[in-house]
């Protein structure tokens, strides 16, 4: 198996002493970030059933709505790459945090389709603004760290939407939309205030000398067998990323909708799945250490797609759960091992380009789910989240010797 498939750490590294006091802070600063985007995420999410009946918003309707999100992030995700190079990638998390806490609240002030969708397009903007410049600022960080620690934020995403959605499931019986969400704006400034003066006050690592050694083979991805190495990785992420903005915004309604689930056990579907999938993340770098990348990436796409059959098929609300906690397993790494593999094959613009069409497949799978769920019903349409994590499986097999002339310690 190439070097590549194996994370390598630094010898004599243990724990955190190859961190120094201001790369610690940095970590748990950018950590309580990532964790503050899943936790927002989720509880918007966890409210949508509501919102959907407040607007008198049908499935299409709805989808065409969250078509805004995922039109504001693309828009976003294409301009941070550069505001992050002027203005530096902390302190454009930092702004995009403050954004992304206050327009959280909009959903719940509108009354019709197209105003909840003309609001989501300022959710959009910001959700993928913040998730752009975070990751910018994360591989920042590991390669100054030099431990393969990325699964740790995606960790922490996982744990603040696990986190997000329980709380949802808690107060959806007893909270109207409005007050649970203005609420999360109050949160999200909090900690912003709290985390973000750590960001501000300290600029982006420098790498450590030795990874500033001339690779072998081009890496700034502009030749044609680079950028379709890195393209492959983008719609591995793309594929995986799917599942999560379809269960994130579907899956409650599914439990709801076409199971009869209480509230309270509709929006729990979501945070099973969450649960799971930061159990993963936990558990990623020492997975990655036993099983190599690339059978991390196969066998979490196979597991995804068996899980999610059940997910969508099963005709109670236990399998239907069990599903979901099944799929949240298996896409747990397969996105920061993506990522981290575009790197590795063509440097921080493959990390950029993957992350952009990952984070792409979270917001565009929610309205394509509604479409197909028009046509054909949302159990049918769910089931193209099984399919395309079947796809990433086979598409991480295919290109399991890319980037193999140059070792990754990620």
């Amino acid at each position: 198996m190439p070097l590549l498939n194996k994370v390598r750490t630094v010898p004599g590294a243990t724990g955190g002493d190859t961190a120094t006091h201001p790369l610690s802070r940095l970590r748990v600063a950018l950590t309580l970030f990532f964790a503050l985007d899943g936790f927002l995420f989720a509880g918007w999410v966890v409210r949508i059933p509501a919102v959907k009946q407040q607007t008198g918003a049908s499935a299409g309707d709805l989808g065409l709505a969250l078509l805004g999100v995922s039109a504001g992030a693309v828009i976003t995700m294409t301009l941070t790459g550069r505001l992050c190079r002027r203005y530096g990638s902390h302190a454009v998390t930092v702004a995009t945090a403050v954004l992304l806490s206050l327009s959280v609240a909009l959903p719940a002030l509108t009354r019709s389709p197209l105003a909840l969708g003309l609001v989501l397009l300022v959710f959009g903007a910001a959700y993928g603004g913040i998730n752009v410049a975070m990751n910018s600022a994360a591989v920042d960080l590991v390669t100054a760290l030099r431990r393969p620690v990325m699964p740790s934020f995606h960790a922490a995403f996982s744990l603040g939407g696990m986190i997000g959605a329980g709380l949802g499931g808690l107060l959806a019986g007893g909270l109207s939309p409005t007050a649970h969400l203005l609420g999360l704006t109050v949160v999200g400034l909090a900690l912003t205030a709290t985390a973000g003066p750590v960001l501000l006050r300290h600029p982006s690592p420098a790498p450590p000398p030795e990874s500033l050694a001339p690779a072998t083979g081009p890496r700034d991805g502009r030749s044609g067998g680079s950028r379709r190495i890195v393209l492959v990785f983008g719609v591995i992420a793309l594929c995986t990323a799917y599942g999560e903005g379809a269960l994130a915004d579907w899956g409650a309604l599914h439990l709801e909708q076409d199971l009869g689930a209480h509230p309270g056990v509709a929006a729990a579907g979501y945070s099973v799945f969450a649960l799971t999938m930061t159990a993963g993340r936990l558990s990623g770098t020492a997975l990655l250490e036993r099983l190599g990348q690339t059978r991390t990436l196969v066998l979490g796409g196979a597991t995804a797609a068996a899980g999610m059959l059940l997910g969508a098929l099963a005709p109670s609300i236990w399998a239907t759960l069990l599903g979901f906690a099944i799929t949240g397993l298996g896409l747990a790494n397969i996105f920061p091992v993506a990522v981290a593999r575009a790197g590795a094959v063509a440097g921080p613009g493959g990390v950029a380009t993957a992350s952009t069409l990952g984070y792409g497949g979270m917001l565009l799978g929610p309205p394509s789910i509604g479409f197909l769920a028009d046509w054909f019903s949302l159990p049918v349409a769910l089931t193209t989240v099984a399919a395309l994590a079947a796809g990433a499986a086979a598409m991480g097999y295919w290109a399991r010797n890319a980037g193999a002339a140059r070792p990754s310690g990620t």
